[in-house]
């Protein structure tokens, strides 16, 4: 797939985009305008033009805002994926606005031409593979929304890839081996400790993966693209459940093949990661994935095992499908003796509790500084990838006493997605942190299954808004 910028139209098919009809110059595309329905965006019609037949489509927004151009974008990516090239005009549009319209074109279109058929005897794919928007003015403020927009889709799409194989296959290795050649295609640096150094350093991380034949890896990368290399970085720590059966606290089975999806929060950081460094965002930035498998064989962790964490909390794992926080309380603790992060934002599925609350339109917000949410959520609502704060109350801490230990893993049914949060934040008391549980978010199901990509475009527009 390809995108590009001209100044004059070259393609087959025209796609027109504008707010009103008087920013057309062109007859036909005036003549396809006039079919838009009162409510209505979209419009494509075949026009003769110069004894050749020509498709024809118009979009129109009715603002410019960016929830409108998603919406508006969507439409039109249906029509352009049937499309083996297209020029898109985007005359109308200044400086500020056009850039905006081409990065919602390019992610819309690069979600409607997506396919995952590697593991099917005949792919699908989608007829376009150019896309050319034209406008005789902003080359580089075009040139350069074109840049970030393919960035930000070649870190989706690798997060997709990620999430829609199966486990038999993305394994803890295959996962960490993958994103370090990624990183390391684009001279990023990255290492991956195995089981020996999580066995004897990360016993609560170890206490997951040890139910499984898959070894554990810890995955670390770093970019710096700031223009002082040694400042203090922006951490992601991402949960890497590349298979969740739950362990001896065992899942039902139906549905139980959607849990190759626990490991989305470290393919969201992966993905966003190589995103950012194609883009060259001016920025330090770092990510840490832990990942392994949730197994109840022979030697898996039992309900009611005491577990001693990376930072010598002692925890009480009440049910090992709440695994995920036995893993990333050590991953955070691996960051704060390893960094000097200037944020740290750890992103997983968590708990089942967040869809409950939030259902599959809203990821869920937790932290430990106001500004950093503050940050977190401005880039939710610049990008309309949304997101919504829960608090973090000292109450909360009272459903995670133990009799027998430091802390429990779970804090009962109320607030279960707060307590998880509340979990965590015990081992981020020394550093500003986040906590985005994306368990709603990271994947669909049923007819339209597969990964999401989110929230990638929130954290990708939280680093553009920090550099």
């Amino acid at each position: 797939m390809k995108f590009t910028h001209a100044s004059a139209a070259s393609q087959a098919a025209q796609l027109f985009v504008c707010t009103e009809k008087n920013q057309l110059a062109d007859e036909n595309a005036q003549i396809v305008f006039d079919t838009l329905g009162e409510k209505d965006s979209f419009a494509s019609a075949n026009v003769i033009v110069s004894g050749s037949l020509k498709n024809i489509a118009v979009l129109r927004f009715a603002d410019l805002k960016t929830e409108t151009l998603q919406k508006g974008a969507k439409e039109a990516a249906a029509w352009l994926a049937k499309q083996e090239s297209v020029s898109a005009n985007i005359q109308p549009f200044c400086h500020v606005d056009s850039p905006r319209v081409v990065e919602n074109l390019v992610a819309a279109v690069g979600e409607a031409v997506y396919r995952f058929d590697y593991y099917k005897k005949e792919s699908n794919p989608a007829k376009l593979h150019t896309l050319e928007f034209v406008h005789d003015k902003h080359e580089n403020e075009i040139q350069a929304a074109l840049n970030i927009a393919q960035a930000l889709l070649a870190g989706v799409n690798l997060c997709k890839d990620l999430a829609n194989t199966g486990s038999n296959i993305c394994t803890p290795t295959y996962l960490a081996e993958t994103a370090a050649k990624e990183a390391q295609a684009l001279g990023a640096e990255t290492k991956i400790l195995g089981v020996d150094y999580i066995r004897e350093n990360m016993p609560s991380f170890w206490g997951v993966a040890k139910g499984s034949v898959q070894e554990p890896k810890l995955l670390e990368m770093r970019y710096f693209g700031a223009a002082d290399k040694s400042a203090d970085p922006i951490v992601l720590v991402g949960k890497g459940l590349t298979f969740d059966s739950g362990g001896i606290s065992l899942k039902p089975g139906e549905g139980m093949d959607e849990m190759k999806y626990d490991m989305c929060g470290a393919a969201t950081v992966i993905g966003t990661f190589i995103a950012a460094v194609k883009a060259k965002l001016p920025v330090n930035l770092a990510v840490v994935v832990a990942t392994c498998e949730n197994m109840p064989d022979a030697g898996a962790s039992k309900p009611g095992d005491v577990v001693k964490a990376m930072n010598g909390t002692t925890i009480e794992n009440l049910n090992t499908d709440a695994e995920g926080r036995l893993v990333l309380c050590d991953a955070l603790t691996y960051v704060e003796q390893n960094f000097k992060p200037k944020a740290v934002i750890d992103v997983a599925t968590l708990t089942g509790a967040c869809i409950i609350a939030l259902g599959h339109v809203a990821s869920g917000l937790m932290a430990n500084n106001q500004e950093l949410a503050d940050e977190l959520l401005q880039a939710s609502r610049d990008c309309n990838d949304k997101a919504w704060q829960l608090p973090l109350f000292a109450e909360y801490k009272e459903q995670l006493k133990s009799n027998f230990a430091d802390m429990q893993n779970i804090g009962g049914r109320p607030a279960g997605t707060i307590t998880a949060g509340t979990f965590l934040a015990h081992f981020a008391e020394n550093f500003t942190w986040a906590h985005l549980d994306i368990a709603g978010t990271a994947w669909k199901s049923g007819a339209a299954k597969g990964a999401t990509g989110r929230p990638i475009p929130l954290l990708v527009q939280y680093l553009r808004n920090q550099a």
